[in-house]
């Protein structure tokens, strides 16, 4: 996939391009540059319906003039004179922000499981022998079951950074995803449950979602009926189920930017408890084999683990440079420094602050699932959720539905209910009484975050309204 001498073309790129600014007489500029290749194979109604690949990548400049800066992006070196002149253009129409000036150079700790060869050498050939294995594995686990959606992909990447301050990094990653939506239609119903599984080594030939998919195809037929109630319900949320929300509401509400903004619930809330007291949020990009891993950040910044909730306290926050010296130019903040926390979608794109892998954990002692289903007496179980991104990052409210939801009473599943809205608030949901599973699985993006999650029993500010 990835050509041998991916990262030499790129480094060299960047010197190039640098060498252009200090001709042209910027003083402070950071070169970014991405190349990434993979292919994949589609599934869809139980046979492989496309094989794709292809690669991407180019350069990504910003500049600083006192405190102003630009941003400008291009694919090829040639490029550079334009894409620099477009970049200083843009920074003497931007506000300055005064004490804005790009990260010097720290030495970094290498992180290492980010890129395994035997998903290099994986071929088309490759993918189309593991998607037959899947398809079979489906209707060997139930003869109902059919893979209607879903797919294979490998890819590789390299990437580098050079700055003005000293910063210049490069390295290799690789990726390997299978996701699989498994239907089951019979008996006039159709059910279906969508489950995926990526990480940064060589997957397993049968990933683990191939059987939760099918499960779940299986456990939410036959629904019951179930009455609505006005007051809150306990809601056990799987993995899946709870991610999405967690991933809309959460990483937004401990960067500093927002808390400083007020655009956080819990802004002005530092130093006191916000969540159940036996619960804690570590950000940290320094963990072998993570998906969101690596030995800097978006910026060069070495990066570090960030403690963002100890024991249900509220102790720090996730900055990148400019944010930290925008809130405090604006006079929003007295102090503040990068955490190795900038995250950027790519070569097109200024870094921004962001999370890398985010940790849900628990001072308590994990639970296994059936455990949690017998604990919550009365309530629900909760598999997916449609419509996650339009919960309100500020206030964490939110309004989803869902159709792979089970019906408890007693401590018992007694049945699938067939929709459902879920309705509640994300800060109140975790205030307290909060018990968290053994099952901890990564979800999200690699590049935008990834989640560390498992089950979640959310006992209060929650309400399930069957259809």
């Amino acid at each position: 996939m990835l050509p041998n001498d991916a990262l030499d073309r790129l480094q060299s790129g960047c010197k190039s391009i640098g060498e252009r600014c200090q001709s042209l007489g910027v003083s402070s500029w950071e070169i970014v540059a991405t190349q990434s290749y993979g292919h994949q194979i589609d599934i869809e109604g139980g046979k492989i319906s496309l094989a794709a690949g292809g690669g991407e990548g180019g350069y990504g400049i910003r500049v600083i003039e006192d405190g102003k800066f630009g941003f400008a992006y291009l694919v090829d070196v040639k490029s550079a004179d334009k894409a620099i002149s477009s970049a200083l253009s843009i920074a003497r129409m931007s506000p300055s922000i005064e004490g804005f000036v790009l990260p010097s150079e720290q030495k970094a700790n290498q992180v290492g499981g980010l890129y395994d060869k035997s998903i290099v050498q994986m071929d088309s050939e490759s993918l189309l022998t593991q998607a037959d294995m899947i398809i079979s594995e489906v209707a060997s686990l139930d003869n109902r079951a059919v893979v209607t959606g879903g797919g294979i992909g490998v890819s590789a990447s390299a990437s580098a950074i050079l700055t003005s301050e000293g910063i210049e990094s490069a390295g290799l990653t690789t990726s390997h995803g299978v996701g699989v939506q498994v239907s089951i239609e019979g008996n006039g119903q159709l059910t279906s449950s969508w489950q995926s599984n990526s990480s940064r080594s060589k997957l397993p030939e049968i990933p683990s979602c191939v059987a939760r998919a099918v499960e779940w195809a299986k456990l939410t037929r036959d629904p019951i009926k179930v009455d609505s109630v006005k007051d809150e319900s306990p809601v056990l949320m799987t993995s899946e189920g709870f991610s999405p929300l967690f991933s809309v509401v959460v990483p937004n509400a401990v960067k500093g930017e927002k808390l400083a903004r007020s655009e956080s619930f819990w802004s002005g809330k530092m130093n006191q408890t916000v969540i159940s007291s036996d619960l804690n949020l570590i950000d940290d990009a320094t963990v072998d084999g993570c998906r969101s891993s690596g030995s800097r950040d978006d910026e060069g910044v070495p990066t570090r683990k960030n403690l963002l909730i100890e024991s249900g306290k509220l102790l720090s926050s996730l900055w990148s440079t400019r944010d930290a010296a925008q809130q405090i130019a604006e006079g929003r903040i007295i102090d503040a420094t990068t955490t190795g926390s900038a995250k950027r979608s790519g070569h097109q794109s200024p870094p921004v602050s962001g999370c890398s892998n985010l940790f849900f954990t628990t001072d308590s002692k994990a639970q296994q699932f059936d455990d949690m289903v017998e604990s919550m007496a009365d309530g629900y179980v909760v598999n997916s959720v449609m419509g996650a991104h339009t919960a309100n990052p500020t206030s964490g409210d939110f309004s989803v539905t869902t159709s792979s939801i089970l019906r408890v009473e007693n401590g018992e599943i007694i049945g699938s209910v067939k929709q459902a809205g879920l309705s509640g608030n994300m800060a109140k949901a975790l205030s307290e009484n909060v018990i968290l599973g053994d099952d901890v699985r990564p979800q999200g993006s690699y590049s935008s975050g990834t989640m560390y999650v498992p089950s979640v029993l959310l006992n209060q500010g929650l309400r399930v309204n069957p259809a």
